[in-house]
């Protein structure tokens, strides 16, 4: 602890400016409130939203910005009121640190849909002091305790992160479309969210196809326990689709046309988007006449968060991570950027110092 303000004292990675890539940056973390805890992380997954803050992809990133929001670590105090998590716990925190927990939303398990503004784990503005949040790519973090998770015995630290976003944010449609036995779903793109996606549903019981524009990745889709594999280049055989699915949960990261795979959709059916696009080729009405959904779909709130945590403990469900030291974290964006992680980055804090 620091200084007469009861500050802790924190160090970690930031960037300064779009280009300034990251770099070691000291800063202060708040004194406890009486609802928070203080957290030591040891491990902070990477996600592509954390490369796009970085880099001032979205145009709305205040510097100096410390990214990182797929974070485990062990309680090491806690507040005067808080009773939530003791020292020593080995908790998480996911995208969001606050919400109002008044509106209809936070009322009904949805915090991070808050009427008022959910507060992120980083780039976000605290709703008592106004000052901008700063994530997991740190030694230490306090936070609001009910928005501290636990981590369940079953799942280790490092596997546990990335299940903080890559998981929930493939989880939260999979089961409020009630996805289980019998279902069939397609996932496309394979990447760090569509692995756990392919996970996730081979596990609620669904026959799962990955959608891909290649051979590339068909052995990868089987071992991560697809069904099926479709190449959406081979018009026959998108043609042969038409119809079939239940779902598409759509997780490429980029600018494409969703049409194609509307037309996979089964009557009822839906395409959930959970990958960040900026904007989509306009679509012609008379594909949704035979009354196919596109919607999309963000992280879950705190309990479905939690039932996702303590499902893949049950489960056995894991991403497939590569573990890095802090300092090359600018060699992982570049690597993440060219798709060459299979299939999710974690950080050891460890590697900090």
């Amino acid at each position: 602890m620091a200084g007469p303000t009861n500050e802790y004292s924190a160090k970690g990675y930031a960037a300064t400016s779009p280009d300034s890539g990251m770099a070691p940056f000291s800063f202060n973390r708040r004194g406890l409130r009486p609802n928070d805890v203080l957290i030591d992380i040891t491990h902070c997954g990477i996600c592509h939203s954390d490369l796009h803050t970085a880099r001032n992809d979205w145009g709305r990133t205040i510097y100096p910005a410390v990214p990182g929001h797929e974070i485990v670590g062990t309680v090491s105090a806690v507040g005067d009121e808080a009773n939530l998590h003791k020292i020593g716990d080995r908790v998480a925190i996911g995208c969001m640190v606050d919400a109002c927990m008044e509106c209809d939303h936070c009322e009904a398990g949805l915090e991070q849909y808050c009427k008022n503004g959910m507060t992120g784990t980083y780039n976000g503005k605290d709703r008592q002091d106004e000052s901008i949040t700063f994530g997991g790519y740190s030694d230490r973090i306090v936070c609001r305790e009910d928005f501290v998770l636990k981590v369940p015995e079953a799942l280790s630290s490092d596997m546990a992160a990335p299940l903080l976003c890559a998981g929930i944010t493939t989880y939260s449609p999979l089961r409020q479309w009630n996805i289980g036995e019998g279902s069939k779903v397609a996932v496309a793109g394979l990447g760090g969210l569509g692995h756990m996606g392919v996970k996730l549903a081979a596990a609620m019981g669904a026959h799962v196809t990955v959608l891909s524009r290649s051979e590339d990745k068909r052995a990868d889709a089987k071992a991560l326990g697809a069904q099926d594999f479709l190449i959406t280049t081979d018009k026959d055989a998108m043609r042969s689709a038409a119809g079939r699915f239940d779902m598409v949960l759509n997780t490429i990261p980029v600018r494409h046309d969703v049409a194609p795979y509307l037309h996979l959709l089964k009557i009822d059916g839906v395409q959930v988007i959970v990958g960040m696009i900026d904007k989509m080729p306009e679509l012609h009405s008379g594909i949704l006449l035979g009354r196919k959904i596109l919607t999309g779909s963000g992280i879950g709130g705190l309990a479905e968060t939690q039932e996702m945590l303590d499902f893949c403990a049950r489960h056995g469900i894991v991403p497939e991570i590569e573990t890095i030291r802090m300092d090359t974290i600018n060699e992982a964006y570049d690597r993440m950027e060219a798709s060459d992680v299979k299939y999710r980055f974690v950080i050891d804090m460890a590697t900090l110092g």
